[in-house]
């Protein structure tokens, strides 16, 4: 394949003309130009019937079981819940069962918060329900109380939020912030006065501690 000078190829696009090239891409240009007007440019015309059985040859392979298979299992589906205020507390206790493991390890109680023991840290997965919140975070020692560090994600269309955090074995204190101006406790979690006339939430990760 021949690399022409890009001045060549606007020659060759009709964006200029031989004269107004340069004298030493002028011989180029020429044999270029020769190239082009030899080559066959009679244009290409494909039978009738060929759409047609491109088309049928499609929709064969469409209703064909294999197709089918891969389709039901690579199409994406849309999962919808609904949540009740009476079952709330169960459905959080169902989401909060929801844990990924680092390590095997025994299955977490119920609350509002998860903490799953591995030898070094956990995965601790935090629910929070908040139907009319516009979004959620969750601060505490854990984070330096940076109320913009962990951002909860809706779990559906009623009010769920959730976030999963890695947390190293210790003891911690937090709180759910509502829309950046509301700080509220875990309702599922034990509560600790925090010296200012505000209570936090406090979880236990590993070691002796308890999980939520």
């Amino acid at each position: 394949m021949t690399r022409y000078h890009p001045l060549v190829k606007r020659l060759l696009d009709g964006e200029s003309r031989l004269a107004e090239l340069p004298p030493e891409l002028q011989a180029e240009g020429a044999e270029a130009l020769r190239l082009l007007a030899v080559a066959d440019r009679t244009p290409v015309s494909l039978p009738a019937a060929l759409d047609a059985r491109v088309m049928t040859a499609v929709r064969a392979g469409g209703r064909s079981p294999s197709a089918r298979l891969w389709r039901w299992i690579f199409e994406p589906r849309e999962l919808r819940f609904r949540v009740r205020p009476w079952v709330v507390g169960p459905a959080l206790a169902a989401a909060a069962a929801l844990v990924v493991l680092l390590n095997r390890s025994p299955a977490p109680r119920r609350g509002g918060s998860t903490a799953v023991v591995a030898p070094e840290s956990a995965l601790v997965r935090f629910v929070f329900y908040a139907p009319a919140a516009t979004r959620v975070a969750i601060a505490g020692t854990f984070n330096q109380w940076d109320q913009s560090a962990a951002p909860l994600v809706r779990a559906g269309k009623e009010g769920v939020w959730t976030v999963t955090l890695v947390l190293p074995r210790g003891q911690y204190q937090y709180a759910f912030v509502v829309d950046g101006r509301r700080w509220v406790p875990d309702p599922a979690a034990p509560a600790v006065d925090d010296g200012f006339g505000r209570r936090n939430s406090l979880i236990a990760v590993g070691g002796g501690g308890r999980a939520l």
